[in-house]
């Protein structure tokens, strides 16, 4: 029978069938849980067999089988197969005398089923999985509330069921996440790498407490970026958000006053790191080098990522030429510029002086 509780046919069974590859149920190991509900079925019933079913393509599997040696049988002379058809719980009194049993093979050959109740397996979305039923060789008239507790249980093989469907997904979502981490892990750590090497090139620099200082100085830079990285988890971070938690620090840290402005937006978790560490750099540049308030904004306008940071004070010479200084904090930004495909411009902020940085970047 293919057939579905609202008879919608073949596509509603297709979907039925997902539903139940969603569960991950079938083929499962045996389970207390689920083992001590079809064995209170039994007992409420005073019944020898109690069997928590799933209804797969072709065959009915049973999760648990109170009373019975059998793990599965055919769906073809299954009464499950039948039971699944209703949203309400199916009861056979007298299988041998019900016109919808009594030529069942379970029922007319040697097993010899006479009694049957089922309560549907109804999963939020309203696909009948399978059921919870009891089963006896001799004839029963069940009481109202004896049917009502077999539904009520089957609710509860059904909040099992979800329990452990949310499980698997939220350890999927941590191995996700830990491997996130790692990920991000690894690129802060190349960072600092790259970060080391570039000093190593510069030139006419002998001092090596002085670099110990300078390199002890980027590895926190790097960290206060990390720190603030995972204040947000996820694949996609929010970057106004991101950029105003790094300018809260590095206001502390510089002693300076910085307002961020503009409009919230989501980049991947790696290309914020990269944001991150060029904001850092450019607000320690203008504490370093500018005076009064220092302005951070971003926005993202027609696919492009424009951050923006200024200062007051001097402005800048005019041969200054980013790609060309060799000053450590500015090859990091030129390195990083590059390696997100973008551009960086600097000019005087307005006619009194100070400066201004501008990194534009495409949209991925």
């Amino acid at each position: 029978m293919s057939d579905p509780i609202d008879g919608a046919g073949e596509g509603r069974e297709a979907l039925r069938l997902d539903a139940v590859r969603r569960y991950d149920i079938l083929d499962t190991p045996p389970d207390g849980s689920f083992d001590r509900l079809a064995t209170i079925a039994a007992r409420r019933f005073k019944t020898p067999i109690a069997i928590i079913s799933i209804v797969d393509n072709d065959r009915i599997w049973f999760k648990s089988h109170h009373g019975l040696n059998v793990s599965e049988i055919d769906r073809a002379p299954g009464l499950c197969a039948s039971a699944i058809l209703s949203a309400e719980t199916y009861v056979l009194t007298d299988a041998k005398l019900d016109p919808r049993s009594l030529a069942n093979p379970l029922v007319a050959g040697e097993f010899g089923l006479r009694f049957y109740a089922a309560a549907p397996l109804i999963t939020h979305d309203g696909f009948n999985l399978g059921t919870l039923c009891v089963i006896d060789f001799e004839p029963r008239e069940p009481d109202e509330d004896a049917v009502s507790d077999l539904t009520d249980l089957a609710s509860v093989v059904m909040d099992q069921m979800e329990l452990r469907r949310a499980s698997r997904q939220a350890a999927s979502h941590a191995e996700l996440m830990s491997r996130e981490i790692d990920h991000r892990v690894a690129n802060s750590l190349q960072f600092v790498s790259s970060l080391l090497v570039l000093q190593s090139r510069v030139p006419g620099v002998r001092d090596a407490p002085e670099q110990l200082r300078i390199a002890a100085n980027r590895v926190a830079t790097v960290a206060r970026i990390h720190r603030n990285f995972y204040a947000e988890a996820g694949l996609e971070i929010e970057v106004l958000a991101f950029l105003r938690r790094l300018s809260a620090d590095l206001s502390d840290t510089l002693d300076r006053e910085i307002t961020v402005e503009g409009a919230e937006s989501l980049l991947p978790s790696g290309m914020v790191q990269s944001l991150g560490l060029v904001a850092n750099e450019l607000i320690t540049n203008a504490a370093k080098y500018g005076e009064g308030e220092i302005g951070v904004e971003y926005r993202l306008v027609n696919g492009v990522h424009d951050l923006c940071v200024s200062n007051d004070g001097p402005p800048l010479p005019e041969t200054f030429d980013p790609a060309a200084s060799t000053g450590l904090g500015m090859k990091v930004i030129v390195s990083l510029t590059a390696q997100m495909g973008g551009t960086l411009n600097c000019e005087q902020k307005n006619k009194d002086g100070g400066a201004r940085f501008r990194l534009t970047f495409p949209r991925l």
